[in-house]
This record gives C-alpha cells, sequence and structure tokens, in this order.
C-alpha cells in the first residue's frame, strides 16, 4: 500500500524521464505511487514510460497549460496524504524518500518537509547549499525559514514532501504564473506552517542549460507578482522583509538583463539596501552589458566547478 505519491509533470523531457524514474524506482523506501502528468509532450517521452512495466506508475496525458497545472492536477489524482515532488529530469539519491518520511514520522505536523540538495551544472561536480545559519546536522525544525533562505532555499521543488491537505488548505500553485510558482508556494507555507529540514542531501538539481535557468525566461517576469502578493506581510516580519529584498534583487537583474528597465526601476525603488551585501548593490548599479559578461563568465567557470555567486562568494563542491 502506497505511504507516499510522486507527482511528475513531464514536458519534452526525452533525455532524462527514464534516469529519473529509475533514480525513483531505486529508492530503500518502496511505499509509493508514481504520478505523472504529461504536459502536451511532442517527443518520445511517453513512450520511454510506457516502456517501464512498474505498476506503481500511472501516466495522465493533458493539454499543455503548464507546470502548476500539471502539479495540481497530479496531486487531485493522489491516493495518499503525503505528496513529493519531483521534475522530470531531476536525481533522487536512493534515500531520498526514506529521508523525508524519517522526517515525517519525527514531526508529524509540519506544513513542509524539505531535504537538502546538491546542484550539478552540466554533469559535473556536486555543488553544496548554503543556508544561512543552519547546521550541517540539522534534522527538525526550521526556526526562521526565510533567514535559513537568503542564500539557497530551504525549499526546493524536487527535494519537498508536503502533505496533501496543504494543498488544499492554502490552494496548490498558482497557475496563473509562469514563473516563480514554486517560491509563491513556499511562502504560503512557511508564512503559516512549520517547516521540517533534514540537511542530509538526498536530491540533485540537475541544471544543464543555466542560462535559461539564471535569468533569460520570458515567463521569469511574472516573479513580478510575488512582491504584490507579499507585500503586506513584510511590515511585521524583518526576516520576511530581507528574504523579499533578495528575491527583488534577484528579478531585477534580470529585468536589467532583459532590456525590461521599467520593471527594473521600479524594484530599486522597493530594495531597501541595507538588506543587501555590498557585491549585491554593486551589481545593482553595474550596465548590463557587463552583467551579461558576467553571465557568461559564470557559465565557463561551472564547466569547472566553481560556482561564483551574488549571495556567497564561491559555494564549494564536494
Amino acid at each position: 500500500m502506497a505511504i507516499i505519491s510522486i507527482i511528475i509533470p513531464l514536458f519534452n523531457k526525452e533525455l532524462f524521464i527514464k534516469q529519473t524514474l529509475l533514480s525513483v524506482l531505486n529508492q530503500t523506501f518502496s511505499e509509493f505511487e508514481i504520478i505523472i502528468i504529461n504536459d502536451g509532450s511532442t517527443d518520445k517521452s511517453v513512450t520511454i514510460i510506457n516502456d517501464i512495466d512498474d505498476e506503481r506508475i500511472t501516466l495522465y496525458t493533458t493539454k499543455n497549460k503548464g507546470v502548476s497545472h500539471a502539479r495540481n492536477y497530479g496531486i487531485s489524482k493522489a491516493n495518499t496524504d503525503l505528496i513529493a515532488l519531483l521534475d522530470a529530469d531531476d536525481l533522487w539519491e536512493p534515500n531520498h524518500l526514506e529521508n523525508l518520511h524519517t522526517l515525517y514520522t519525527n514531526f508529524p505536523h509540519c506544513g513542509l518537509y524539505a531535504t537538502n540538495y546538491h546542484k550539478q551544472f552540466f554533469n559535473g561536480k556536486k555543488i553544496k547549499t548554503h543556508f544561512n545559519g543552519v547546521s550541517k546536522h540539522h534534522f527538525g525544525i526550521i526556526e526562521d525559514y526565510f533567514s535559513a533562505s537568503t542564500s539557497d532555499s530551504i525549499a526546493w521543488s524536487s527535494a519537498v514532501m508536503i502533505p496533501k491537505k496543504i494543498f488544499q488548505e492554502l490552494g496548490g500553485f498558482d497557475e496563473e504564473m509562469r514563473s516563480g510558482q514554486d517560491t509563491d508556494l513556499w511562502i504560503r507555507i512557511a508564512l503559516n506552517k512549520l517547516v521540517a529540514f533534514s540537511a542530509v542531501a538526498s536530491s540533485n538539481k540537475i541544471i544543464l542549460e543555466p542560462q535559461h535557468h539564471l535569468s533569460y525566461s520570458s515567463n521569469r517576469i511574472d516573479r513580478l507578482k510575488l512582491f504584490e502578493k507579499f507585500k503586506d506581510k513584510e511590515i511585521s516580519n524583518n526576516s520576511f522583509k530581507k528574504y523579499m529584498n533578495l528575491n527583488r534583487f534577484s528579478v531585477a537583474i534580470e529585468r536589467k538583463i532583459a532590456g525590461d528597465f521599467s520593471s527594473y526601476n521600479q524594484l530599486i525603488k522597493e530594495i531597501e539596501t541595507e538588506n543587501l551585501n555590498l557585491k549585491q548593490r554593486l551589481l545593482l548599479k553595474t550596465p548590463s552589458v557587463i552583467i551579461k559578461l558576467l553571465k557568461l563568465l559564470q557559465n565557463v567557470l561551472l564547466r569547472y566547478d566553481i560556482y561564483l555567486s551574488p549571495f556567497k562568494s564561491l559555494i564549494p563542491k564536494n
């Protein structure tokens, strides 16, 4: 009998989906169901899935409506009370579900369960995450989600488990947002519920095209909606205010690179610069052509397993 439902949205991931599914099927914790939502794929992804013979896999096909709709639809089909999320091009270590389930067993009243994860650029070395004020041995409740997430986010879409009742209570993923919908949900949960975290890294964030991941998607302008949705929550919560100012910084840089100076100028008016480090303040004033060159340099260095970030000067590899 399944205890955890794994929701995998799928759109044209024929090069990755088999490896992703094998990382699930090789879990030490085996009491799960896999619900895959084919979001209008036009490649061979579905054929590859159908070639895998495992009764725990259920495939649904919908019209292409985006990842938020696909996840919400998959969650509605889940037969368990615990929902684990996984993107179709990320990978789990064999102990991932066991890690999450142990966290849930010890802290059963949380709104979100998250594990540590590694970033892997260009199939290179696994790069460690950095969480503010969180011990490398942490296993339990995160006292301040927003303070902990000012470098890397405690919650990441392929490393979280959420009780189904939380999705139902808070309304699931915002289907009107084409970017930033994950952050939007994590914020809504963290503002209202406890968050439990295991510092054991059991998931891998695979990033083969960081130029798209970092700033160049046209949908990323949707992230501007975050700031209007939660502006009133910043008034009485200083750590949340800093967290949102750092998000404003990230989006402002993206908007500058995209040539959207109207949004950029609006964002920098709203940023309280005392919440930024010196490097971030300098980048806000840096011409867009220089930032584009810095992005190219960042991508080159990533191929040598060096990750330079405005949030942390050097995040070491394993």
